[in-house]
């Protein structure tokens, strides 16, 4: 449960019946909120008042700031409470809402971000917005009070003006929706795919790894692009630049050095000092990407980093009945980062020589790195050097630093923790089923798929009839229908998790969502998705799944699920709306393709026409070859696997006909644009043919 940004005092308004862990935390705010429905949309209708709307999440620092100084607020609430109808959002449960005024702050010409506040005409037309609001005027931006005052005297005064305003962006709304498809189709080609990752490659920090200077994000999609432009025959700076970023976040403070796990952004270039809350969709993007690192150059700090990632969502982020909250808070006590950070005195707890070690490991010092003189952890000594100036060997050293770093870990679990969210999003347990399916293949280690065969099991059984999926669930119960990114997602990550286990039951639920989610968001006239089901009609304007921001669009992990279902069925029908799509996309996807990182690794792999490999043979047969081929980075193909003593699904009697072992071998078959070559007995072989595919 997320702590509430203040202790629960007096009465409570509409948000504590609400079960979002992000509502409930302002249930005790004088505001008198509503949650996002027909109760407030009609009074604001009735009483023709503007509406004040108020996205955020549950682990975002910054909203817990603006909800202390304002929303807390008895004199600040007054003025809300007289002249506007209140509401608030949670962004994690209402993509489409923040997705459609974000666009707000972008038509005024300022970065987006949360908390949103944006207000509204009642018929749901903004006339202005903005993100973080002080109490005064500080930072360049308007004091929260005064900015109330201003535009309540606007709406009595000049409602003329305010109305035209509102017309404006409105229509500024409707062309940011559908930006970029307007441009004629064409063809995407691998020497587009390597032109695209240059163009990312300009972006990058040649000396720190990621994109640009701070704040910094991890960006793992376009990273992982940038790794598929290499292997298209793209320069081995690419390459370079991708480990590059890997080994600084891996050493730096937004890797939680201690317990395992990302945090959300660096806001310096180094990745030292993070904002520390830790999101669910970050973490799952982040364990395939170096699980992909370790297909390309296995290194031990990839496997640590992997293990202990998926050892922090299992302890942290794993409900008791098999699915994944959404997000851990930055805050504790009050503070932000105060679970993370370390003191020198605070290293008594440890031997002295072990303290010693990991003072000099983590350069803890008595002036720090952060505020009140405390240290985020980073490596700054390395094993290898620490090992040379005690003239010992690394491998002692390294158990050393283990030890210590277990035993400070164990002291740390005695602080009092963030909050957690504890919502349990489909897509996005889509997207961490994706990423630890993968890892278990790469790392062998069954376990990881088992526990994402849980959490897809608690999806399946929860929050998909069959017809109907849904966004969220939380307090015992499901609501809120799916949008595009959630069928997307989940499609994508029931394929991965096809591949790590060949569980037919999750190949078939990710044609039943495929299907469905086509039914539901596919704008044959703008031939692009929806993000929102047709027909929704509480949105100001229709939006459509184009971008891949901190999380990927629906339209581009559906595209992904396509595709992988078209290899892994055979079945030619699932190519044919992601050759309509990334044909529309093209321009786009060429001018900017670190805005559509995720689609360009879906474009990436349908160059290959569906590209697949099925193992013909008994576990033992086929062990070797899958192995191998688990083991080589080969992103485009899909892994079937057809047991001869089992009967067939009818979902995989065309892929399977006729692919037999060879001689008593277990037999790999690959294949591309649904023409197979001759099958592979010897792993070697197998290895070889998988990698030299990418040029070919």
């Amino acid at each position: 449960m997320a702590h509430p940004t203040s202790t629960p005092t007096g009465p409570s308004n509409r948000l504590a019946r609400e079960p979002s862990p992000y509502l409930r935390q302002h249930a005790h705010n004088p505001v008198d909120w509503y949650p996002w429905g027909d109760e407030a949309l009609s009074r604001a209708r009735a009483e023709n008042k503007p509406i004040l709307l108020s996205v955020g999440y549950s682990a975002c620092h910054w909203c817990h700031v603006m909800a202390h100084e304002s929303f807390e607020n008895p004199a600040t609430a007054q003025r809300m409470n007289d002249w506007f109808i209140n509401i608030k959002v949670d962004r994690e449960e209402r993509p489409d809402l923040d997705q459609i005024y974000q666009g707000v702050v972008q038509l005024m010409g300022q970065g987006g971000g949360w908390p949103l506040t944006v207000f509204l005409t009642p018929d749901l037309r903004p006339f202005y917005g903005g993100t973080y609001f002080p109490p005064v005027d500080k930072y360049g931006r308007p004091g929260f009070p005064k900015l109330l005052e201003a535009l309540h005297d606007a709406w009595t005064t000049q409602r003329e003006k305010v109305l035209e305003q509102a017309g404006d962006f409105h229509e500024g709304l409707g062309e940011l929706a559908s930006y970029g498809l307007d441009a004629a189709p064409t063809a995407l080609s691998v020497a587009d795919v390597v032109k695209m990752g240059e163009r990312m490659l300009h972006q990058v920090d040649p000396v720190n790894g990621g994109f640009g200077r701070a704040p910094k994000f991890p960006n793992p999609m376009n990273v992982s692009f940038m790794l598929r432009a290499w292997r298209r025959g793209g320069p081995v700076a690419l390459k370079e630049a991708v480990t590059r970023t890997l080994e600084r976040m891996a050493l730096g403070g937004i890797y939680d050095q201690l317990g395992g796990g990302f945090h959300r952004y660096s806001v310096d270039e180094r990745w030292l000092v993070p904002h520390f809350e830790k999101m669910l969709y970050d973490n799952a993007q982040l364990l395939h990407l170096y699980s992909e690192a370790e297909q390309v150059e296995s290194r031990p700090l990839w496997r640590k980093v992997v293990e202990e990632t998926v050892e922090y969502v299992r302890r942290e982020m794993t409900d008791s009945r098999g699915g994944f909250y959404a997000a851990q808070d930055a805050d504790s006590e009050g503070e932000e980062g105060k679970f993370f950070v370390w003191k020198p005195e605070e290293l008594a707890v440890l031997p002295p020589e072990q303290a010693d070690l990991l003072m000099r490991h983590f350069r803890i010092t008595p002036q720090g790195n952060f505020e009140h003189h405390a240290t985020v952890l980073e490596v700054v000594v390395p094993a290898a050097q620490l090992a040379q100036e005690r003239g010992l060997p690394v491998e002692a050293v390294e158990r050393d630093l283990a030890a210590a770093r277990k035993a400070l870990f164990e002291h740390r679990e005695k602080r009092v923790k963030p909050g957690r969210d504890d919502k349990l999003l489909s897509g996005w347990n889509g997207l961490m089923i994706r990423g630890l399916a993968f890892a278990s293949r790469v790392f062998e280690r069954p376990e990881w798929a088992r526990l994402a065969a849980s959490a897809a099991d608690f999806v399946l059984s929860k929050m998909w009839d069959g017809t109907r999926l849904v966004r969220s669930y939380e307090e015992g119960g499901s609501r809120i229908d799916g949008f595009l990114e959630d069928y997307g997602d989940l499609a994508a990550g029931l394929t991965a998790l096809y591949q790590a286990t060949f569980e037919v039951k999750y190949l078939e639920a990710a044609v039943a969502l495929g299907k469905r989610a086509v039914e539901l968001f596919w704008d044959e006239e703008k031939q692009a998705y929806l993000s929102a089901p047709k027909g929704q009609k509480d949105l100001v304007v229709a939006t459509y799944s184009l971008f891949d921001n901190a999380f990927p669009s629906g339209g581009s992990t559906l595209t992904e699920a396509q595709v992988a279902l078209a290899a892994l069925t055979g079945d030619k029908a699932w190519l044919e709306l992601p050759e309509r799509y990334i044909s529309r996309m093209r321009k786009q996807l060429e001018e900017n393709p670190m805005g559509y990182g995720y689609l360009a690794l879906a474009a990436d792999t349908f160059l290959d026409g569906a590209a697949g490999v099925t193992f013909s043979g008994t576990r033992e047969q086929v062990a070797p070859l899958l192995s191998a081929a688990n083991r080589a980075f080969t992103p485009v193909f899909a892994f079937g696997w057809k047991d001869p003593s089992a009967p067939v699904p009818p979902l995989l009697k065309e892929i399977f006909e006729a692919r037999e072992p060879v001689g008593g071998k277990g037999a790999a078959y690959v294949c591309r644009g649904f023409a197979c070559e001759r099958p592979l007995t010897d792993a070697g072989e197998l290895s070889q043919r998988l990698q030299a595919s990418a040029r070919s």
